[in-house]
């Protein structure tokens, strides 16, 4: 099983040397891809192209370009130049984001979100292939009227092995995954509960004639090395609670309706529910222990290596790390400092490598 990490900029003052040691550390350590966020802060592809220039074996991906906010036509330009400059190291990760950012931030209307990822996929291979960009679909026209356009072919080299990431939740994204793309890059994910995701990934690649090996299963948690458990999981409760409650409306929650496939369906709803009537204190309080020990990898070394088998058993074959936290106390979360990362990054990639020598039998 191979390590992803991601960073955090956008949400503060960045400090990108801080940023290029840290990438130049996982690196060292041998994590094989770091990622970058786009939220509504910094975008998701500039930072790798700093990054790009520090380092030389890891790769970098976006984690994950917003649908709807660029065309795909630009988007595959902003791959192929990623995929370029790193000498091929680029890893393209999109999603769909939701309506909250997409319609509220870059007003634009967030509708059919399959469709429209379906539709960048097949448009932007045609870039990266060399074609002539050429399609006539529900979202997109290329050329967009007769007369005024002309299908026009990139003037940069194919790059037809440009690897795309989808991020999905959403059974009918997750089959999309399965159908079209190199890789899965998931979250609100239990490996106890991992058919929540993978039974609709495996529809998506038995529909298009692949198996589960030729995606890159890509999910993981939060990494919390401590004898104080509970101090822990009081502390990471505010933040399931509110992708529960906050992260999209009563109607529309992918994260919510991820944990209630895995069979959380009353906590969740609850929880959201108070969330959004404003009793959030009392949607933290009502998060059950076991949800987030599930979704993370916590405790002493011995308990987060049982979590590391857990990902590695259910068929997770890019284990990603968050190192965004560490606890204070049970009143919340603190960002740790880049040498504690770093620390925790390698004490992880440790345990990680032990239990790759043990003996195993893929799932799949």
């Amino acid at each position: 099983m191979r390590v992803s990490t991601g960073f955090i900029h956008g949400y503060a003052v960045a400090d990108w040397e801080e940023l290029s040691t840290f990438a130049i550390e996982a690196e060292r350590l041998g994590v094989d891809s770091i990622w970058s966020p786009e939220a509504w802060g910094f975008d998701g592809a500039t930072p790798l192209a700093y990054l790009a220039a520090k380092t030389s074996r890891i790769k970098l991906g976006t984690g994950v370009l917003q649908l709807g906010t660029r065309t795909p036509t630009n988007t595959a330009m902003t791959a192929m130049s990623l995929y370029s400059m790193s000498n091929g190291r680029f890893l393209l990760g999109i999603g769909t984001s939701g309506p909250q950012v997409i319609e509220g931030f870059h007003g634009v209307i967030f509708d059919d979100p399959i469709g429209r990822t379906r539709e960048t996929i097949k448009i932007m291979k045609q870039v990266f292939s060399g074609q002539r960009v050429a399609y006539q679909g529900r979202n997109f026209q290329l050329p967009v009227r007769e007369g005024q356009g002309k299908s026009i072919r990139t003037e940069s080299p194919a790059m037809p092995d440009i690897p795309i990431y989808i991020a999905s939740l959403g059974p009918r994204n997750l089959r999309l995954t399965g159908e079209l793309a190199g890789g899965w890059k998931g979250t609100s994910f239990m490996p106890e509960h991992a058919d929540a995701f993978f039974d609709y990934i495996k529809e998506g690649a038995d529909k298009a004639g692949r198996s589960m090996s030729d995606i890159d299963l890509q999910v993981g948690g939060s990494v919390l090395f401590t004898d104080d458990v509970d101090e822990a999981v009081e502390a990471l409760k505010p933040g399931l609670a509110f992708s529960l409650g906050a992260m999209g409306s009563r109607e529309f929650n992918f994260y919510n309706a991820a944990y209630c496939r895995a069979g959380y369906a009353d906590e969740a709803k609850a929880i959201q529910n108070l969330w959004i009537d404003g009793r959030r204190d009392e949607a933290r309080k009502l998060v059950p222990a076991e949800m987030v020990l599930k979704s993370n990898l916590i405790g002493t070394d011995e308990m987060v290596k049982e979590r590391i088998r857990a990902y590695r058993d259910a068929g997770v074959d890019t284990l990603a790390a968050s190192l965004r936290y560490r606890a204070v106390g049970r009143t919340g979360l603190a960002v740790p400092g880049l040498k504690e990362r770093i620390e925790v990054l390698g004490h992880l990639m440790d345990l990680v490598n032990e239990v790759n020598e043990e003996p195993f039998e893929p799932p799949w």
